[in-house]
């Protein structure tokens, strides 16, 4: 034979994953469910006194707004915090509290957002989030949470329109 006719050898590696996974999951334990979300209950106080160091961190931050403006290291520390709320809201059972620091999050997430951003808006939001708190709203069942986070994101959403309108937003 020449070695255009060599037969093709074909090699099928072992299935390594299967090894490392461990075959077939077993049935849900219904029982260790109930005990993790039995648990997660009894955390609400404790989720509730989290939520709250974090909501004054971001009260701090947004004071160092107030006197310092959006631009540099405060407006740099009310995005840091406005993150990590967003991020924390849901889990410590406050979800308009996720939407609104998400929306904290998009009118500041740039330095250049931060440059044209109104301060006065990331402040609502700060303060819209500390009245979310202190009145329990939790998500958006609460007609006027509801309607807090539909205004806040509006006027996020469109300012943001304008900022990328821009050429310079666009190019840079």
């Amino acid at each position: 034979m020449s070695k255009k006719e060599q037969p093709i050898e074909m090699i099928t590696p072992p299935n390594m994953l299967r090894v490392k996974v461990g075959g077939r999951v077993g049935p849900i334990d219904e029982a260790a469910i109930a005990r993790a979300e039995a648990a997660l209950d009894d955390m609400k106080e404790v989720f509730a006194d989290w939520l709250e160091t974090e909501v004054q961190k971001l009260e701090a931050a947004a004071k160092r707004v107030m006197t310092e403006g959006l631009e540099g290291e405060a407006g740099l520390e009310l995005f840091s915090r406005a993150h990590d709320l967003r991020g924390m809201g849901t889990t410590y059972k406050f979800p308009i509290i996720t939407r609104m620091a998400g929306s904290l999050s998009k009118l500041i997430e740039s330095e250049e957002k931060r440059a044209i951003a109104p301060a006065k808006l990331a402040l609502a939001h700060t303060g819209a989030i500390r009245a979310a708190l202190r009145q329990d709203i939790r998500d958006e069942k609460n007609p006027v949470g509801r309607a807090l986070a539909i205004e806040l994101e509006t006027q996020v959403l469109e300012l943001v329109a304008e900022f990328e309108d821009q050429p310079m937003a666009r190019a840079g």
